[in-house]
């Protein structure tokens, strides 16, 4: 990867995080945590991976995205907007009356959402048939998921699992956002999904762990994922709440939003954190 994508992505991935604390403040609910912990995977996947079209969303031939983690939906449609499917201003609407920004993703009210999501499990299941609908009719596209560490507690994603190595869907590239910790806690107290990677891998998938926040190692675990005959999991060690200092790391962050004082503070870190990146692309 060069140093001059790194710069745009990098950028991508702190305006995005500026417009999911900007965009749960003014709803005042929503899931911050989450949503911050997966900016840089979900700025590599819409500001360079994918082949998608805002100008023409349906395009049968465009990439699928599954965000299974459906309440991380403000890092999304921050991508969404970035890309142009529908305003930034359109922002400021989440979850609103009104608006067609929901709490969690919804494929018949806003433009770009390839699937919705909510309840933790399905979204991955959904994914998958997509995956076997384009190995069948030979259509070409590619199918990304994004899951969260505590939606591997439940049984229908390894259901999922099971299906996709029995039916080699190897154009499904999942991610999971491992930054150990869920509404309740530390993952492993609510319910241990540990080992991650062996249980994937015995379920017959390709697997690979990597830094979430490190784009050369995104792209090269993405590229490596192509070239397998597997499905192909990347489990990502993330910060939950990346980029706010007292979010960073803390359970309570997972579904709550900043009062005014907090929010300020959020906001400032992020909007500091933007303009060096922007500045640094521009250098």
């Amino acid at each position: 990867m060069t140093n001059e994508k790194k710069r745009m992505l990098a950028e991508a991935a702190a305006k995005i995080r500026l417009l999911v604390a900007e965009s749960v403040y003014g709803a005042a609910s929503g899931h911050p945590g989450g949503s911050l912990s997966i900016a840089e995977i979900v700025a590599y996947l819409y500001f360079d991976k994918m082949n998608i079209d805002p100008a023409n969303p349906p395009d049968p031939s465009r990439d699928r995205f599954v965000l299974s983690k459906g309440h991380a939906c403000p890092a999304l449609y921050a991508a969404l907007a970035m890309r142009g499917y529908f305003p930034e201003s359109a922002l400021a609407m989440l979850r609103k009356r009104g608006g067609f920004l929901q709490g969690h993703p919804d494929m018949n009210s806003t433009p770009g959402v390839d699937m919705s999501t909510g309840s933790l499990g399905q979204g991955f299941s959904a994914a998958n048939g997509m995956a076997l609908v384009a190995r069948r009719r030979n259509l070409g596209y590619r199918v990304y998921s994004i899951l969260g560490d505590g939606e591997l507690q439940e049984g229908q994603v390894w259901e999922a699992a099971m299906f996709a190595a029995h039916y080699g869907l190897s154009n499904h590239t999942a991610f999971v956002d491992y930054n150990h910790l869920q509404i309740d806690g530390d993952v492993r107290e609510v319910m241990n999904p540990l080992p991650i990677d062996e249980k994937f891998a015995a379920f017959g998938w390709h697997v690979q762990t990597i830094d979430g926040h490190d784009f050369e190692q995104i792209e090269q675990a993405v590229l490596r994922a192509e070239r397998d005959e597997r499905p192909s999991v990347i489990i990502c060690n993330t910060v939950k709440g990346k980029g706010v200092s007292y979010m960073e790391n803390a359970a309570e962050w997972h579904g709550k939003a900043p009062d005014e004082k907090l929010y300020e503070t959020a906001r400032k870190e992020l909007y500091d954190a933007y303009m060096r990146a922007k500045e640094a692309r521009e250098a």
